[in-house]
């Protein structure tokens, strides 16, 4: 079977599982020795439930800095199918992703796969033609069951353990640290960038024999508030005095740290120098993690949509200079901790622009209006909206220049507000 488009394949693929998510490694396994897809090269999984996106980043920049060839798989997309997929810094091309999954449908014969097991084939296919120097694979859910755990890493990271995905997971630390705890392997640096892991990480790691290093325990960063320079203190070397992200949040320190002691680990195979590191914190820039997309009056965008996201977020605003208003365009999914996430963020905004989201798991504005008033949040500060469009429309048509906006709550809600803010400027 033969498809002429990328989209017209992702069509046939999104409707040849009974399931959206069906977690487990069979199908897996099996189609990984049909394909032969292995690497020799190092591969860095990072899992977690926030920070992985920035953690890919951080390695990423680092290792092109140092002169190497780098495959990065990430998700889920904000806009286009693509942007999971990049090599040596640049999205992959339709054919080159067309190309893959014609071998992945030969190969499949009548197995019937997930959507994100189907395209993760293709992509690691895609990898292993470019014969490159190392590959970074983030983590779709958990980790335990996730079918990224089927590729043997070299150097597994968990970026922070938080409750979300409580369907599949559990609704524990416990039961979502011990879930997360199986990216790691016998021998291996297994790199935990949460200060306070649930026992079961460590627990798991111990069972193993997996080579487990903390932040604040067996690396640490130093950073002064204010200071405009931070020290990485890692258990293989320190790099003292390096330049703050240009990701704003100190916990991008914390991401950059398990970034950072993951590549120290590989120095070995992927050997790095100071300028490497220094690049990575200024160039790693990835959209939607609370990114600044305008000014006059400023607009952010952040894809946060879980307590611990919301928790990073409310710091990051409390630590900016004060706007004469701060508005937030906010939409969330109905599976995800709303309730939390308004109790969370009800003091930070003095506005609120809230939107439906549409789709199986959409969320109401109607429902979001509820929960913020049940925060303590004025229904008079409060409005609703069918759309991220009409409402961050109506944020910015009512904004002064001296305001912030700031959009977030999904992936969803941040890529319509690209689209929206990408038409607007065309239109000017």
């Amino acid at each position: 079977m033969k498809f002429e488009t990328l989209d017209a394949w992702l069509h046939h693929i999104e409707g040849l599982h009974a399931q959206t998510i069906d977690l487990g490694l069979d199908r897996m396994e099996t189609m990984l020795k049909r394909l032969d897809i292995r690497f020799k090269c190092p591969v860095f999984t990072v899992g977690g439930t926030n920070g992985k996106g920035s953690t890919c980043a951080f390695i990423e920049s680092a290792l092109l800095a140092g002169g190497y060839s780098v495959g990065v798989h990430t998700s889920p997309h904000l806009i286009h199918f693509n942007e999971r997929v990049r090599i040596n810094g640049e999205d992959a091309k339709d054919e080159e992703l067309i190309r893959q999954f014609e071998k992945v449908e030969a190969a499949r014969e009548d197995m019937t796969l997930s959507y994100f097991e189907y395209t993760l084939l293709g992509i690691l296919l895609l990898f292993a033609e470019k014969n490159l120097d190392a590959v970074v694979l983030e983590i779709g859910l958990g980790g335990r069951l996730d079918a990224v755990n089927t590729v043997e890493p070299s150097v597994s990271v968990i970026t922070s353990i938080g409750i979300d995905h409580t369907a599949y997971l559990g609704t524990t630390r416990e039961s979502i640290g011990w879930e997360k705890a199986h990216i790691y392997r016998p021998g291996k640096p297994a790199i935990c960038a949460d200060a306070n892991p649930p026992i079961t990480v460590e627990q798991y790691a111990d069972k193993i024999g997996a080579e487990l290093l903390i932040i604040g325990k067996n690396f640490k960063f130093e950073h002064v508030h204010g200071s405009k320079t931070w020290n990485f203190l890692g258990s293989r070397g320190e790099l003292k005095g390096l330049p703050l992200p240009t990701m704003p949040g100190e916990h991008q320190l914390s991401n950059a740290s398990g970034a950072f002691e993951a590549l120290q680990c590989m120095q070995d195979k992927l050997p790095l120098k100071r300028e490497a590191f220094e690049s990575a914190l200024k160039n790693t820039r990835i959209t939607g993690r609370f990114s600044k997309v305008r000014n006059a009056p400023e607009v952010y965008l952040d894809v946060g949509h879980n307590p611990h996201a919301a928790k990073e977020l409310a710091k990051t605003l409390s630590e900016l200079p004060k706007a004469t208003c701060q508005a937030a365009v906010f939409g969330m999914l109905s599976d995800k901790d709303r309730t939390q996430v308004c109790q969370i963020m009800a003091s930070s905004f003095d506005k609120w622009y809230v939107s439906d989201l549409h789709g199986p798991r959409g969320g109401t504005a109607k429902d979001l209006c509820a929960m913020l008033g049940e925060a303590g949040v004025p229904q008079e500060k409060i409005r609703t909206f069918k759309t991220v469009e009409e409402a961050l429309q109506q944020a910015l048509e009512e904004a002064q220049e001296t305001d912030r906006i700031v959009t977030f709550g999904s992936f969803l809600t941040v890529a319509s507000a690209i689209e929206f803010l990408k038409e607007r400027v065309g239109r000017n």
